[in-house]
């Protein structure tokens, strides 16, 4: 079959390139595959074609031979399972990156394990040199947080600030303390919580804004040492299958370092930016200046906070918690400063989004992007909610109805879900992670890890969004079983939906002629291996921009 008989085939339809790739054969044919395109309605293809960065043709192995040459790469799959390459929605990566080489808490189960760690890792530093990271989980050794006298016998001399596992808690120590100037007479800063022994003196614990206290005595690293950490991420990220990170972070420590990145032409990975809102009128001067960045590297939205986290117990809800009468949790942006932040975000034309965990932080930005959707007329604005994880029943159909975006991480749900009802209380649980009410209620619902506030490995988290099983085996029917999804829904929320909710849904998320060839390959089809083997499916090639960046050996 010549290339006129095919085009005259019938299949068309599935051929870009004839005008933008008037005579040229493929670069790459992608064979033997069973390929998921994540279009709606499509059929299964077992072949791909790929012209420089863009999807050619999707088809049988005999129509995308059909348009290869001499020049064309021919790569046969054996049969693996090919998608769309996953997008995290929501990643602290920088952040992330250095905890790769940093110590590991977070498996620490007891309390004499914890301590044993800390000091081990302090002991492999050099004098002066911050102890950072850890990603500890109380809830390993009973929920009691440590306090700073549990370590300082161990950390005589270095400063420690590590971190809990959800990132909006750290555990100081006696130096650390010292450093930052936090004594019994140090005021709780707006946002933030010391936490402070019965006797008022402060036990090490510093809660959302109150971190900021110590954060601004800890040396800044370079920007050698940040970039070097950054590419240690990307490297990461590609192994298990990311091909772009959405980072949302609340300084411009990140976003400056993938701009150097990119000038240098070193990414090989997407990333889509996003920086503080209070700074939204320097990135409306940004995007002035500079445009919103290229498909490497993009830029042009801002997030926020409404409150803390569940774990923390800063969430902020309706009703106070189950298991403390005497909490609701916490603003981290008062009400009003965060209203008039997100009137002059939406008002530049700046993508807005922001944090919100408990259910009445949930219903606050909803009717905040009410009002300003309101005030600055219609547009297509893509706010979005990050987290969205405990929302009122009668707020589920509002994001929809308000073209809001559930930015989502379905590891929390089998994470928290191990102690969250006490906290929760039983008459919260169905609007907690409510994968299946949101969709079923049409709201666009993206996914991605938190990381490293949970693992990025995607297929965790379409595991998660699947069977909803908590790490700890104790629900192995689910927990909170009805808000449980499809495979293919938990898959387009990694992929279509986020292209979406990063405004590059016209050139990536799906695998169809003319959209940018950012492709996984799987040694195992996701759509019909039992759901709990999801999680065992190896990553066998990441392509981004029609470039192998990573390959299984």
């Amino acid at each position: 079959m010549d290339r006129r008989q095919f085009v005259a085939s019938g299949v068309a339809a599935l051929v870009l390139g004839r005008t933008r790739f008037p005579s040229a054969d493929l670069d790459v044919a992608y064979l033997n595959g069973r390929v998921w395109t994540g279009v709606r309605g499509a059929a299964r293809a077992s072949a791909i074609g790929t012209i420089g960065d863009r999807i050619t043709a999707v088809g049988s192995d005999a129509q995308i031979r059909a348009l290869s040459g001499s020049r064309t790469r021919v790569i046969d799959l054996g049969g693996a399972f090919v998608m769309p390459g996953f997008i995290d929605n929501h990643t602290h990566f920088l952040r992330a990156s250095f905890m790769l080489s940093m110590p590991e808490l977070r498996t620490a189960k007891t309390k004499a394990d914890f301590v044993e760690r800390v000091g081990k890792a302090a002991r492999s530093l050099g004098k002066g040199q911050w102890l950072e990271g850890g990603n500890w989980d109380a809830e390993l050794w009973g929920g009691e947080l440590p306090t700073h006298d549990w370590i300082d016998a161990v950390t005589p001399d270095t400063p420690v600030a590590v971190v809990r596992l959800d990132q909006h808690m750290l555990l100081l120590n006696a130096v650390a303390l010292k450093l930052a100037g936090i004594d019994r007479n140090t005021p709780d800063p707006e946002g933030g919580v010391i936490g402070r022994f019965p006797n008022g003196e402060p036990n090490g614990i510093v809660k959302d804004r109150a971190k900021l206290l110590v954060q601004r005595v800890i040396p800044a690293k370079t920007d050698a040492e940040i970039d070097r950490g950054m590419r240690a991420g990307i490297a990461h990220a590609l192994s298990i299958g990311v091909t772009q990170a959405h980072i949302t972070e609340l300084d411009w420590v990140t976003h400056d370092s993938v701009r150097r990145l990119r000038a240098a032409g070193i990414p090989g990975f997407r990333f889509y930016s996003l920086v503080p809102i209070e700074d939204w009128e320097k990135l409306a001067d940004v995007v002035k200046r500079d445009g919103r960045g290229d498909d490497w590297v993009r830029w042009g939205g801002v997030k926020g906070l409404v409150d803390g986290s569940l774990g923390s117990r800063t969430a902020l809800f309706r009703e106070p918690y189950a298991n403390d009468a005497s909490n609701h949790g916490i603003n981290r942006t008062p009400p009003d400063k965060l209203r008039a932040l997100v009137d002059g975000a939406d008002g530049a034309g700046l993508q807005v989004a922001v944090h919100a965990i408990g259910d009445e932080a949930n219903d606050l930005i909803l009717n905040i992007f009410a009002d300003t959707a309101r005030k600055h007329g219609a547009r297509d604005r893509r706010f979005r909610i990050e987290h969205v994880q405990h929302i009122l029943a009668s707020d589920i159909p509002r994001l929809a109805q308000q073209n809001v975006i559930a930015s989502m991480q379905p590891y929390h749900a089998i994470d928290d879900g191990r102690w969250a009802v006490a906290p929760l209380g039983p008459k919260r649980l169905a609007g907690s992670w409510a994968f299946r009410s949101l969709l079923d209620a049409k709201a666009r619902v993206t996914f991605g890890s938190d990381w490293p506030v949970a693992p990025m490995e995607p297929l965790l988290g379409v595991q998660a969004a699947v069977l909803r099983q908590t790490i700890d085996g104790a629900n192995p029917n689910g927990w909170v079983p009805e808000q449980k999804i499809r495979v293919d829904e938990a898959l387009t929320a990694y992929t279509a939906t986020n292209a979406y909710a990063g405004f590059q849904d016209d050139r990536l998320g799906t695998i169809e002629p003319g959209k940018i060839a950012d492709l996984v390959v799987l040694d195992t089809d996701l759509l019909s291996v039992a759901p709990d083997r999801i999680n065992k499916s190896k990553v066998l090639r990441t392509v981004v921009g029609g470039v192998t960046r990573h390959e299984s050996s």
